[in-house]
């Protein structure tokens, strides 16, 4: 009895037998149980993750002896022949052997004959990118109006090569790659019915290498139990993958932390004696750092290293966030320029010489007084923020005493004693009333009449029913009706946009003065040669 190979056996034959794809397949089943058939799908995607699967069982579907539904029974002569690929009116075509327009006029000779014995007569078109742009031309009229019996099929890797006329006339189904979770959970259902024994670790370098493909994971589990005699180990499958023990990337891990390059590559010479796949190498390393990065920012996250799970919390704690951040960038840049090294193991020591070569406590000695740099920022930075609350409660207390001043004026004709940036803070306004009454300065005060002037540069923004809200506004400060005018003109003061740049100014000044009086940041910039940006400076909030 012959061989079937597990890609084989385990395809599914029903739309309850596929594993993920839950977006394509409700659609097609909806369609299929309230016979709302379009004439022509398209189903795009990588390699392996089921496009041909869902056409062939969709044929099954639409031509079962039982009636169209969503389950075929999968027993019937038409079900049996779509499986064993003998119907004579499920034609199965691929593109890419039929490229010529002569194939596809050919092809479609036989159009407007009924099917022999199905209820349809299917065109199943595999890797349809591939016919010729003349073969496109013969197949779009077709396949806009084809005879009521005809149902087109179409699959490819390629969408991106389709005209646009094609795409036009079909309705579309992308299907995504498969998690690799799916992949390991289907490859333990499959391994347990075949009686096959097997390490979940394996599973998941099998899931991993398949790259979203079941078909390719399923190839490789074929390949992998005849590497280990009928069993998958997770050392044969690093064998044959390729792949390198995830104790040696651990070591080369820790080597990078402690600085070590000698160490580093002597693992290296050690993962070589094995002829490893020095990128999958890198990818394992890749997702160890990220494991970590993971584990600092949700401690109780489960990850894939679960048999190194005490590892990583201890690599966690003891590496500093931003030094993961840099091993991970500094590994998929890496990984770009992989190609272009003499060959994999250089490049892949290279990367790992650079972690250790970039790491910024590397640069300073123990000598330099960073301390003491830190504790006058903190100083001045604390100095600053005592200036400023004084400043705050000196402000609210002139404004609570301007209030009570001003309460006692309100009914005194031609008051002027009157501060409209101090006003303006206490009013509650917002969006382009805000900025109309920033860009004002106050003229007139008359019992309860106020007179404002807008700068002229910003006439633009005022419309009638701003008038209306900072008079409102200004009414609900004076606690009583106001009555407001606003003019277009040069204001004859400081208006509060204008006190607040000039104020903002003089705090950038200040800093700038401040950062250039500071011996130890001069005496650092002198140590390493550098130059400070003058915009990087920014005053303490």
């Amino acid at each position: 009895m012959s061989y079937h190979v597990l890609a084989r056996k385990w395809r599914p034959q029903s739309f309850k037998e596929m594993v993920g794809q839950e977006h394509v397949l409700r659609p097609l089943i909806n369609a299929l149980d309230n016979e709302r058939l379009h004439h022509a799908y398209l189903f795009t995607g990588t390699r392996g993750v089921g496009k041909t699967t869902i056409a062939r069982i969709l044929a099954k579907c639409l031509n079962c002896e039982s009636g169209i539904s969503s389950s075929p029974c999968n027993e019937c002569s038409s079900c049996v022949e779509v499986l064993e690929g003998r119907s004579v009116d499920v034609l199965e075509i691929d593109a890419a052997s039929r490229t010529k327009v002569e194939d596809t006029r050919e092809l479609l000779e036989n159009v407007q004959y009924r099917p022999a014995r199905s209820t349809f007569k299917i065109y199943l078109i595999d890797e349809v990118h591939m016919l010729s742009g003349h073969s496109f031309n013969a197949l779009l009229k077709t396949l806009e109006e084809p005879p009521p019996h005809v149902k087109f099929l179409l699959a490819t890797t390629e969408l991106q090569k389709l005209p646009a006329t094609v795409l036009s006339r079909c309705l579309q189904f992308c299907l995504k790659n498969m998690p690799q979770d799916q992949i390991i959970s289907h490859l333990k259902k499959v391994l347990s019915s075949e009686n096959i024994n097997y390490e979940e670790s394996a599973l998941f370098d099998l899931a991993r290498a398949g790259a979203g493909s079941m078909r390719d994971a399923l190839s490789l589990t074929d390949q992998a139990i005849s590497f280990g005699s009928g069993e998958v180990l997770a050392k044969d499958v690093q064998i044959m993958l390729g792949a390198v023990e995830r104790q040696k990337i651990l070591m080369l891990l820790e080597a990078v932390m402690e600085e070590s390059p000698r160490e580093a590559l002597k693992i290296i010479e050690q993962m070589s004696e094995n002829a490893p796949n020095f990128e999958f190498a890198l990818d394992e390393l890749t997702s160890l750092i990220h494991a970590i990065a993971v584990t600092q920012a949700v401690p109780d996250i489960d990850n894939q290293y679960l048999e190194h799970v005490d590892y990583i919390t201890s690599m966690a704690e003891r590496l500093a966030p931003e030094d993961v951040q840099l091993f991970y960038q500094t590994a998929i840049n890496g990984k770009r320029d992989l190609i272009f090294a003499p060959d994999m193991r250089v490049g892949f020591e290279m990367i790992i010489l650079r972690m250790i070569a970039f790491r910024p406590q590397g640069v300073i000695d123990e000598n330099h007084k960073i301390a003491n740099l830190q504790s006058e920022f903190d100083k001045e930075g604390a100095a600053e923020k005592e200036a400023d609350s004084s400043a705050i409660k000196s402000s609210q207390s002139a404004q609570n005493l301007g209030k009570v001043r001003l309460q006692n004026k309100l009914d005194t004709p031609h008051s002027s004693s009157l501060d409209w940036n101090k006003i303006f803070v206490n009013l509650e306004l917002s969006g382009i009333s805000y900025n109309i009454a920033s860009h004002c300065a106050l003229v007139g005060f008359d019992d309860s009449r106020l007179s404002l002037i807008l700068d002229k540069e910003h006439a633009n923004l005022f419309k009638e029913r701003h008038l209306k809200i900072i008079e409102d506004s200004l009414s609900a400060y004076f606690k009583k009706e106001i009555s407001l005018l606003i003019e277009i003109g040069q204001p004859p003061s400081e208006t509060p946009a204008q006190r607040a740049v000039r104020l903002e100014t003089a705090r950038q000044l200040d800093a700038q003065e401040s950062v250039n009086r500071d011996q130890e940041l001069k005496g650092l910039i002198d140590r390493f040669d550098g130059e400070l940006d003058p915009s990087s400076i920014m005053p303490l909030k």
